[in-house]
């Protein structure tokens, strides 16, 4: 029976269990059987209610001054019905009723949700526009398992949070309602009261699709299933594609700097301009794949979209979800494929996050020791909450279901790995066996690489490691953390190091050059060139060359042929590609001015020309990560700063001999060995005329002697020009 705490708890916003009181109620027992129905309508002069099936009205008592009405039916079963209201405006406007409604997760979704295995849960929790008994609306789940009251509030209930209470699933931690009438567009969050003290907040939608543009934060409806793709050609061949003996060169980027409109106050071009744009020149500069920063909701533009608050959202600041898709599709319509950066190792304390969602750490552990980047000011999931690491994995394949991303690279894995990671002593808490590794996040990043590639296979997935952690790329089933790919920031901090000195120090500093070789095939590797390096002061690729300009172009040159050549794939950041002079910065375009420079445009041909050299010769892409795609021919001339070496295809007579020099002084008449005894063409000089190049070169090719040379059987005299990459192939 109704009791006057019942009332006093709903007009105030208080009520855990307000199905129990709102709605139809069959009152009484036997004979005396009634039926109640009772609605909080604190807009309302006056209510009735409506039968749909005979429509017999039936007024409504108001017997609280805030607006709860009741009305005692004479019937003695439970109907379908209308409210009918009066505002104290005059106007009249008629709805189903939230509480009339049945739970929607089932039981068997709650099983899924509990024990963590329900990778789908994208589909049952946030906001989704359904229809129930012929009723159009919004249903809406969350989890907030320490929370007394969960509401949701929007522009649709003046953002009261008394309006719209939702079911508690008892055990499960979930709270559900069923909003008839609510449509797509309208802004919403829940507004949580926790069981403990006087906590409450607005959070938006953990698992909303859509959000308003910063500095607002509400999430909005979205239907994210109405988009008809064009793509199925790309994603059949996808699950059948073998991307380790595939040409892979990626150009990364990164949405908000790549180009702007400068005539409209220097905005974002949105995704269908960048469908146009973006993907005509990539395809233009041969690049195989892009690598967007993420593009998941983030309020801060700064963080560059690191700090991530919608997972399941493309951010608003370049259009709504399905033009995102739409880039998406044509990307796959002219070969491109996509790799979204992915962020599960941290997420930002924005009180409208998922940080102390519920009045308790229920996404963050509660220890600051284990719970908090204090370098980055963020906090970190709790990788042993079942309902956490659900939530993760099934953000990871909502992206490359719903919006068919070909691959995630997921940032900052080592921050995960090590529970002492950039933590002093007495900072961090050993895991149980008293070591530094975070064994749940290992379990975490290993499941997330087996679902992955189980529900879509032909996907890549890739770690930003920067340690010695063994077996990075190497499946779960072998003891590795299964990752397809490993971002090789040995090579880049190695080379990098090597390239800035005048090239009269690198004889003594070879090691550099050589190093990487004696790990090079300890994981499947991506030689990286990121936005990392062209930050905080670390300058520009073109600015930390050494020299004169024509040097500095020169061995930027050399630098990017040289990495064509190494085993492993490629990535290559915006504007590395015709040589900006400024570092990256996120609020505006990368410099487009200097492409009608000779020089730049000169560059940005040659790296167009190496894309298409890479993906024509399968030497320099078949056998990345395995020692028999690799031989040196000699490593030794430290004196004069010249490596060559051999890479090769599957079948060992395919291969490309790579020189390279990396001193200003040209070497005349120099002997290199090679295996065969034929004509060698010069497919590749970086100091061609065509480049800004002095031109120096061997006339297209040369013709080998049968003089062993550096262990091979025969040997090519050649010209190495100054600061140069020379890739040959022999034309038998």
């Amino acid at each position: 029976m109704l009791k006057k705490k019942d009332i006093k708890e709903i007009v105030t916003g208080n009520h855990p269990d307000p199905f129990s009181v709102l709605g139809m109620h069959v009152e009484g027992a036997g004979s005396r059987d009634r039926v109640d129905v009772r609605a909080f309508l604190p807009e309302a002069a006056e209510s009735w209610i409506t039968a749909d099936a005979t429509q017999k009205i039936f007024h409504m008592e108001k017997i609280h001054a805030d607006g709860f009405f009741i009305a005692h039916l004479p019937e003695k079963k439970s109907f379908p019905y209308t409210i009918g209201l009066k505002t104290h405006e005059g106007k009249t406007h008629l709805r189903k009723d939230p509480y009339a409604f049945d739970r929607v997760l089932t039981d068997y979704d709650l099983h899924l949700i509990g024990e963590g295995s329900h990778y789908r849960k994208f589909e049952k929790l946030g906001a989704h526009v359904m229809e129930i008994d012929g009723v159009r609306g919004v249903h809406f789940a969350v989890w907030a398992p320490n929370a007394r009251v969960v509401s949701v509030i929007g522009d649709f209930n003046r953002w009261d949070s008394r309006r719209h209470p939702m079911r508690y699933i008892m055990s499960t931690g979930l709270w559900e309602i069923f909003i008839p009438g609510l449509h797509e567009g309208e802004v919403y969050k829940f507004y949580i009261k926790s069981r403990y003290g006087t906590y409450h907040a607005e959070k938006a939608d953990p698992y909303g699709f859509y959000f308003e543009m910063r500095p607002k934060s509400a999430s909005i409806i979205y239907d994210i299933d109405k988009y008809a793709w064009n793509d199925e050609d790309w994603m059949r061949k996808r699950s059948q594609k073998n991307w380790f003996e595939s040409p892979l060169s990626i150009y990364e980027v990164h949405l908000g700097s790549w180009m702007r409109v400068a005539e409209e106050d220097d905005n974002f071009l949105t995704y269908r301009e960048l469908a146009q744009t973006l993907i005509e020149y990539v395809k233009q500069m041969g690049y195989t794949h892009i690598e967007l920063l993420p593009v998941a909701e983030h309020p801060l533009d700064a963080s560059w979209g690191y700090q991530t608050i919608g997972y399941f959202a493309p951010t608003s600041r370049f259009g709504p979800p399905e033009d995102f898709m739409s880039f998406v599709d044509t990307c796959h319509q002219n070969g491109i494929g996509i790799i979204l950066d992915w962020s599960p190792a941290h997420f930002p304390k924005d009180g409208h996050g998922l940080g102390f969602f519920d009045g308790t750490c229920l996404y963050e552990h509660e220890d600051p020791r284990m719970g908090e980047h204090t370098d980055w000011g963020t906090l970190i999931f709790n990788y042993g909450r079942n309902e956490v690491k659900n939530f993760l994995l099934s953000n990871a394949l909502f992206w490359l279901d719903k919006y068919h991303i070909d691959g995630l690279r997921v940032d900052a894995v080592a921050s995960m790995l090590y529970l002492d990671y950039s933590r002093r002593d007495g900072e961090w808490i050993p895991n149980k066996y008293g070591g530094n590794e975070n064994i749940e996040a290992i379990d975490f990043i290993k499941e997330f690489n087996t679902v992955t590639h189980q529900y879509f296979p032909g996907i890549l997935t890739v770690a930003e490691e920067s340690t010695a952690w063994p077996a990075v790329s190497r499946p779960v089933y072998l003891g590795g953390l299964g990752f397809d790919l490993k971002w090789n920031m040995g090579w880049m901090n190695d080379m990098l190091e090597y390239m800035e000195k005048d090239p009269v120090h690198r004889k003594y500093h070879q090691n550099n050059v050589t190093f990487g070789l004696l790990y090079a095939f300890t994981e499947d590797f991506v030689l990286v060139l990121s936005h990392d390096e062209v930050v905080h002061g670390k300058k520009s690729m073109i600015g930390k060359m050494p020299g004169d300009m024509w040097s500095q172009f020169a061995n930027l040159r050399l630098f990017y042929g040289y990495m064509y050549g190494y085993p492993g794939k490629k990535l290559l950041f915006m504007g590395g590609e015709f040589g900006q002079w400024d570092e990256w910065k996120d609020y505006q375009s990368i410099d487009w001015h200097l492409v009608k420079y000779r020089h730049h445009q000169r560059l940005q041909k040659y790296v167009q020309d190496l894309n298409r050299m890479y993906a024509s010769e399968a030497a320099l892409y078949e056998v990345d990560f395995d020692y028999h795609g690799f031989e040196w021919i000699d490593f030794r001339d430290s004196d004069n700063c010249i490596v060559s070496f051999i890479r090769k295809g599957k079948n060992p007579d395919d291969h490309i001999v790579v020189v390279c020099n990396f001193t200003p002084v040209p070497r005349f008449s120099y002997r290199i060995g090679v295996p065969d005894a034929c004509y060698y063409r010069e497919i590749m000089n970086s100091d061609s005329r065509e480049y800004w190049g002095s031109n120096l070169g061997n006339e297209g090719g040369t013709q080998a002697d049968q003089i062993p040379w550096h262990g091979q059987r025969c040997s090519i005299n050649i010209t190495i020009p100054p600061l140069t990459v020379l890739f040959f192939k022999p034309m038998r």
